[in-house]
């Protein structure tokens, strides 16, 4: 089973939903870096289910404990590890699970691939394994803001929630107006209909999928390792490894197919003594190398899987049933998202910047791309 990310800031992430806890385990992390329990806390807290009326209800504290590589207050370039613990765990509530397949998610394919799993509330391919991604990422945004990018800034907000569509200016929303609210949307008139809507769903039995959109602002040019780990593919690849995401486009995405060549190039211009570009298409990165621009790029996640309505399913035996599934669960998952989206971003730019760095800014290069 894959469980590592990241070339030069590697992380492994371990631990099941009902589990003893979960967690990360990062390589590579530079040494001196200053790092405490509460610079990773508030990520956490952003993650973490229970926190409004519109989420899960699991009570979890998500406190964690960093158990190596920090001496002193400060890393000491030896692998980090962090570690979550569960606190409000029920198998029980999902007994039924154990021989009945739920539609959409993870159980038969993992029991196909692997020949067991873990049934309580879907062990490894739950979205609790996020914590150990989210706790590694408030590491990398410390590297990145101590030594390569101090104002680089990585918001994400909830773009639309089913039908329901979002006004937000990527460019001069903050994580402030975005924490505002409990569906982390950057337009506040677009909070009370996207709640209703969620509320309704949980009553109904249902769920609602969307769509993210993350901005990065004040990255340096020259991130990007073409061919194969291009920025942008492997920004894909990383926000597409959370669960329930079905789709990735940056820039114009899908858009630009409407467009002409004319329409959709980027013109460039002279800004002091930077490079920029008078539009913003290409989404912040061109031949897969970050031009200084905004990375803008939206993520498609689909409704939850596991709802409160009777579905068909087979048992793990094959025979025809029904399942109407139980346990505490996100109605939407956006909300708690967002914080997930941020993390990924964090964790590829950072591994970049650094195989940037050693590549790139030679000792004899002083004059060697930006970044």
């Amino acid at each position: 089973m894959s469980s590592i990310f990241g070339q030069l800031f590697r992380i492994t992430t371990w631990g099941e939903s009902h589990g003893g806890g979960v967690g990360v385990v990062i390589d590579g992390c530079p040494p001196r870096i200053p790092l405490s329990e509460d610079d990773i806390q508030p990520d956490l807290d952003r993650r973490r289910p229970g926190q409004s009326e519109i989420v899960t209800p699991r009570q979890e504290e998500d406190r964690c404990e960093i158990l190596s590589g920090v001496f002193e207050g400060r890393t000491l370039g030896s692998p980090i590890s962090i570690m979550i613990r569960n606190k409000d765990a029920r198998p029980e509530a999902y007994a039924e699970m154990k021989e009945k397949f739920r539609p959409s998610h993870a159980d038969y394919t993992y029991q196909a691939k692997y020949g067991i799993r873990n049934w309580q509330g879907g062990g490894r391919a739950s979205a609790r394994e996020t914590i150990g991604r989210v706790a590694a990422a408030a590491v990398a945004k410390k590297v990145l803001a101590a030594h390569i990018a101090p104002g680089l800034e990585i918001v994400a907000y909830v773009k639309s929630i089913h039908e329901l569509i979002a006004h937000v200016d990527p460019d001069t929303v903050t994580t402030a107006q975005v924490e505002s609210n409990i569906v982390r949307t950057g337009d506040p008139r677009a909070v009370e209909p996207m709640t209703a809507r969620i509320k309704q769903a949980r009553s109904d039995g249902d769920s609602l999928g969307g769509v993210i959109e993350c901005v990065v602002r004040n990255c340096p040019p020259g991130l990007g390792e073409p061919v194969f780990d291009k920025l942008d593919s492997d920004l894909a690849r990383a926000v597409l490894s959370l669960p329930a995401t079905k789709g990735f486009e940056i820039g114009s995405g899908f858009a630009g197919t409407r467009m002409t060549g004319a329409e959709h190039n980027d013109p460039f211009e002279m800004d002091g003594e930077r490079v920029r570009t008078t539009r913003n298409y290409s989404g912040g990165i061109q031949g897969g190398i970050s031009n200084g621009e905004n990375i803008i790029f939206r993520v498609a996640f689909k409704p939850t899987a596991t709802i409160m309505k009777e579905q068909q399913t087979v048992t793990a035996e094959g025979a025809d049933t029904e399942l109407t599934a139980r346990g505490r669960h996100d109605p939407c998952v956006l909300p708690r998202a967002v914080p997930m989206v941020e993390a990924m971003t964090g964790l590829v730019l950072c591994d970049h910047a650094l195989r940037h760095h050693a590549q790139c800014r030679l000792p004899d290069h002083p004059e060697s791309a930006a970044g």
